[in-house]
């Protein structure tokens, strides 16, 4: 895990790649609890036959959504960023899925701070994160993440 202390050192590494995290597995039982969980039950989700026949899938795919909901699962460990105050969530801008994931799939993601505003209180911290499938050849999930840290 790499240790940012503060902002100042923080801003040095925009657009440095911070790391990688561990693989994770999209399974089709995760993919089930989370269509269950958020009422999506699209078949080329929760259907293998008709994903086959209908789609012309080899398998069924994950949710979007639920690629970029490992966020905080993949991201955990990978940095602490010390002397600050709390840290909030905001949101996401520019997300992007760029190309499926069967089912049985594992993925990682890549992060890098894209950018950081200072405010009055707070400073917002923007970074990228990228996910891949493995053995794709492309990524499947590129999205801004935005967190406000309070100072």
């Amino acid at each position: 895990m790499r240790t940012i202390n503060g902002f100042d050192e923080l801003r040095d590494l925009i657009g440095v790649e911070l790391g990688v995290s561990d693989w994770e597995e999209v399974d089709q039982d995760a993919i089930d609890r989370f269509a269950e969980a958020t009422g999506d039950t699209y078949f080329v989700h929760v259907d293998p036959e008709r994903a086959r026949t209908e789609a012309g899938l080899e398998s069924t795919i994950a949710h979007g959504l639920l690629t970029l909901s490992l966020a905080p699962k993949l991201g955990d460990g990978m940095y602490s960023l010390e002397g600050v105050g709390s840290a909030l969530s905001y949101g996401y801008d520019k997300v992007r899925y760029l190309a499926p994931v069967p089912a049985g799939s594992r993925v990682r993601m890549r992060l890098q701070f894209d950018y950081v505003d200072e405010g009055e209180d707070s400073v917002r911290v923007v970074s990228r994160q990228t996910f891949e499938a493995e053995g794709g050849s492309k990524p499947v999930c590129v999205a801004q993440a935005i967190v406000f840290y309070r100072k």
